[in-house]
């Protein structure tokens, strides 16, 4: 229940008799603002501390037991200047699905590496440590599907060369050179330096288990990937998205689910700022201190954005990659400039991603933007003008 004096201050800031005010202090009352989200023409929050200006009429939906007493006058000052910040139902804009295969799929990936890492430190030191090297990427299964059959060394040293080859052929699946693969773990199962415990010992069948997780959790990323494509297969920002180097069906996933959509967001300045990946300075009296990050928006998105960055300048013929070499050409090898390049390469995506949305215009790895005059761009003159005759 409302008080009557939090009533009449928000009449006179501009709320009509008719709205509906409610808190929104996290996750566990949105059952309640999609209740009463029919009565109401849009729906918003007053954070404390940053705030930022739109056009657009708002609606504050602030329980006033909830805010703290002397941040009362701040609030009411906000909501009468219309310093408010939209609130994006998930529900409402239909991205509540996309959201749960994004967390999901971050929570069982998680938990994979987290599995994945105690195979590789505790469990095959102990009793497999030559069998790393043929691990591969961590995505295959495989590995771990052959060392569920052969454990330890001495599950494969029990049986001959061709035998352990035919044993282990369709667990491996299709590789190419597999008989020789396969012959090479043979052959270094024989002079492995493994504890020797016997395969049906009680740490073999705890070692089994654990492998029969990191299987099961492989089994079940492969599955929301799967059921991620099926619901966004025909959404046109999800295929655009695929166009951008280094994002792949997840990452395309991630960005829809944590930023909803794109057009939202007038200018890329304000997706930025959404990410994290805006400019800030503390200061404080005469003190001024470095400019840097301010890593004060999405988490997930900021995170989304720097891997996919990593995996477009590993690529060619981008302009990612020819950013990123023209910034770093002074000095490939520093440490501190390649970082630099790196956040810079994460901001361009961020405003890149935001444009192709925005525009609805399909990625162009070279995009030569028109230049005041009519001139010619000077990347297209650096090789000068051909003689003529």
């Amino acid at each position: 229940m409302l008080g009557e004096s939090f009533w009449c201050h928000a009449v006179e800031a501009g709320v009509g008799p008719d709205d509906v005010i409610v808190g929104l202090p996290g996750v566990d009352d949105r059952p309640s603002v999609d209740e009463v989200s029919e009565q109401v023409l849009v729906e918003a929050f007053v954070p404390e501390l940053a705030v930022e200006a739109f056009d657009e009429p708002v609606l504050l939906r602030l329980a006033w037991c909830d805010v703290v007493p002397q941040h009362r006058p701040s609030f009411l000052h906000m909501l009468q200047i219309g310093a408010t910040k939209p609130y994006h139902d998930p529900l409402a804009n239909r991205i509540n699905d996309v959201q749960e295969l994004s967390v999901t799929h971050e929570v069982i990936f998680r938990a994979k590496t987290e599995v994945q890492h105690r195979i590789l430190t505790h469990y095959l030191p102990l009793y497999f440590p030559e069998i790393e090297r043929f691990r591969g990427n961590t995505r295959s299964d495989w590995f771990f599907a052959m060392l569920e059959q052969f454990p330890v060394p001495a599950s494969i040293t029990a049986l001959g060369k061709d035998a352990f080859v035919a044993a282990a052929w369709d667990v491996v699946g299709r590789k190419v050179s597999k008989s020789r693969l396969l012959g090479d773990i043979w052959e270094t199962a024989q002079t492995s330096i493994a504890l020797p415990i016997a395969p049906d010992a009680p740490a073999i069948r705890m070692f089994r288990l654990v492998l029969g997780e990191a299987r099961r959790l492989i089994a079940q990323r492969d599955d929301i990937e799967v059921a991620a494509i099926e619901l966004l297969g025909e959404h046109a920002d999800f295929r655009r998205l695929q166009q951008v180097p280094g994002i792949g069906p997840i990452h395309a996933l991630t960005i829809l689910a944590e930023a909803g959509d794109l057009r939202r967001f007038r200018h890329h300045r304000q997706f930025l700022k959404f990410c994290g990946l805006d400019l800030s300075t503390y200061q404080s009296g005469q003190y001024r201190g470095k400019t840097k990050l301010s890593k004060r928006g999405n988490a997930r998105l900021r995170r989304t954005l720097w891997m996919a960055a990593q995996a477009a300048i590993r690529q060619r013929e981008n302009s990612f990659r020819d950013k990123f070499d023209r910034y770093v050409a002074r000095d490939r090898h520093d440490p501190d400039l390649r970082r630099k390049a790196f956040t810079a390469i994460t901001a361009k995506m961020g405003r890149v991603v935001h444009a192709i949305i925005k525009r609805g215009d399909d990625y162009r790895p070279f995009v030569e933007g028109p230049v005041p005059g009519g001139g010619t761009p000077l990347t297209q003159c650096r090789e000068g003008a051909s003689a003529t005759l």
